[in-house]
């Protein structure tokens, strides 16, 4: 890779993973204005995740774990996959609101998503951790199995949270009287 497409995918992941950093600190350390992780398990309950703490640790884990990871080209593919599990999930959180992101839509969580997918599959590039401490991971394999695993997660916590919300809905009556 030239110079500076190594540059720019430094730069990329630096503002990406940074971003989904701080994402993850407001639900960890309640900063930025966060919800903390007792107001995330709180809302995370009222959604359906049971048990909730589970699901809270996941969040945190993808978004501060994974942006961590993602900013400085460590572990590369673990990070990618991380973010993008949370990113997946939360999509799915924001889908009922529409596309645009001004009305609760899922158009940042996508955005994010595809940055994680696009450094899962190219690699970090030159200038990151796992280049300077000779980590020779074989990135899309490991990343397509790491994304693969937490999609089916998502899909699995979807499924969870789609039967207790059909379950807590009142029913209708007939109108077959």
């Amino acid at each position: 890779m030239t110079v500076t497409m190594n540059s720019a995918l430094l730069l990329f992941r630096i503002v990406i993973g940074l971003t989904m950093a701080g994402h993850g600190a407001q639900k960890l350390f309640g900063w930025f204005g966060g919800s903390g992780p007792v107001r995330l398990r709180q809302g995370f309950e009222k959604q359906g995740y049971q048990p909730a703490w589970f699901w809270v640790a996941l969040a945190i884990v993808g978004e501060l774990g994974g942006g961590l990871s993602f900013a400085f080209g460590f572990l590369t593919p673990l990070g990618a996959a991380g973010m993008f599990g949370a990113m997946v999930m939360a999509a799915r959180t924001h889908w009922k609101n529409g596309f645009f992101l001004q009305k609760g839509g899922y158009e940042y969580t996508l955005v994010l998503a595809t940055a994680s997918l696009t450094i899962g599959l190219i690699g970090p590039g030159s200038y990151a951790l796992d280049t300077l401490l000779s980590i020779a991971l074989p990135e899309v394999p490991v990343f397509g199995v790491l994304a693969g695993a937490a999609l089916l997660v998502d899909l699995i916590g979807i499924m969870l949270t789609s039967r207790a919300s059909a379950s807590v809905q009142p029913e209708r009556p007939s109108s077959a009287s």
